[in-house]
C-alpha cells in the first residue's frame, strides 16, 4: 500500500526550491558536499556530524569534510561505502521522480548504506519498508540522474 501511494505521488509533495542540479547533494556555493556534514560519521558516530575544515579532502569535483583525519582516510580508501545512496536525494522523492536533497541530520542507515531524506515523514515511510522502497528509488534513480547536471 505505502508503495502505491508513493508511486501515485500521494506521499510527496516537492518543496519549492529544494530540487539540486548536481549528483550529490551540496552547498552549490562552497562546493562542499553534504553541506560540510562528515559521510564517515554515520557508521562511526551513528549520527549526524558536522566535518572540520582542518580535515577535507577534494572528491567527485567537490570538497567533503570529516571530524578527523581517521575518518577522511576511511573514505579515501572506500568512497562508494560513504556517499550516501542517491547522491544524499531522499528516495521517496525519487520515487515521485524527482531530485530533491535529502538534509544530512535525517537520515537512515540501511543494508550498509546511508540514505538522507528532505523531510521526517518521507524517513518514517522508508522505515516502514525500507527493502520496497530502496528497489523503487533504485529503479527511478537513472532517470532522475540524467536531468541532473553531472
Amino acid at each position: 500500500m505505502l508503495l502505491g501511494l508513493l508511486l501515485t505521488g500521494f506521499a510527496f509533495a516537492p518543496t519549492r526550491g529544494a530540487v539540486t542540479t548536481e549528483l550529490v547533494v551540496a552547498d552549490r556555493l562552497a562546493g562542499v558536499a553534504l553541506y560540510g556534514f562528515d559521510p564517515v560519521a554515520y557508521f562511526v558516530d551513528r549520527m549526524a556530524r558536522p566535518g572540520k575544515p582542518a580535515f577535507e579532502l577534494r572528491f567527485g569535483e567537490l570538497t567533503w569534510r570529516f571530524r578527523n583525519g581517521a575518518n577522511r582516510a576511511a573514505f579515501a580508501a572506500r568512497p562508494e561505502i560513504y556517499i550516501p545512496r542517491f547522491g544524499g536525494y531522499d528516495p521517496v522523492a525519487l520515487i515521485g521522480g524527482a531530485p530533491v536533497a535529502g538534509h544530512p541530520a535525517l537520515f537512515v542507515v540501511y543494508d550498509g548504506r546511508v540514505f538522507l531524506f528532505h523531510r521526517a515523514d518521507n524517513r518514517a515511510a522508508f522505515l516502514k519498508e525500507p527493502e520496497t522502497v530502496a528497489v523503487a528509488a533504485g529503479a527511478a534513480w537513472p532517470k532522475v540522474m540524467r536531468t541532473l547536471v553531472p
